[in-house]
């Protein structure tokens, strides 16, 4: 198989061009369990340790009882109970996603939560909450549990299956091939 991409007449084949290029092959050769994996992954440690930071051993802090009364205010539930479902749902989901088992389940667990946090919690922090959703959408979406279950099987290979890459730049076009 021939990928082929050429510059506009008259213009060189710049270095950006060639790191572009080269990206561009090597986007084509990362399996989509691996991003699964990476989003899965990062996704439950950023909600596990905030929910570590809710609990001394088992038991959930005064602090955060203090928390979900006076700062965080989450409407409907009353503080009490919105600190002990959030506590468990950040220690719940979470090792569900590394697992891979009710992968989807646990996402829209904690997309709600995003919601929650971004409405009615931290309106301010959308950047942070915007890194979330995406990851949280690709697993709700794409992702399965079976990359767990791919990695626990011993059954899977990196890279291209033609793992030889050309990449050329000469005057007027530049051609990746793999």
């Amino acid at each position: 198989m021939t990928t082929e991409q050429t510059a506009p007449p008259g213009r060189s084949c710049g270095p950006l061009a060639r790191v572009w290029s080269g990206l561009t092959v090597l986007g084509t050769c990362v399996p989509a369990w691996v991003m699964g994996l990476f989003a899965r992954v990062g996704i439950a440690g950023v909600f596990w340790r905030s929910g570590q930071t809710k609990v001394s051993g088992w038991e959930i802090t005064g602090s955060t009882y203090f928390l979900f009364q006076d700062e965080y205010k989450v409407p409907v539930l009353p503080p009490h109970l919105a600190a002990q479902i959030a506590t468990a749902a950040e220690h719940i989901f979470p090792v569900l996603l590394i697992l891979g088992l009710f992968t989807r389940l646990s996402a829209l667990g904690l997309l709600g939560m995003t919601v929650v946090i971004q409405v009615f919690v931290y309106p301010n922090s959308w950047p942070d909450h915007a890194v979330w959703a995406s990851a949280l959408l690709l697993i709700l979406l794409k992702v399965t549990g079976a990359e767990v279950r791919a990695v626990a099987a011993s059954r899977l290979t990196f890279g291209c299956a033609n793992s030889r890459f050309v990449i050329r730049c000469g005057h007027g076009q530049a051609a990746v091939r793999h």
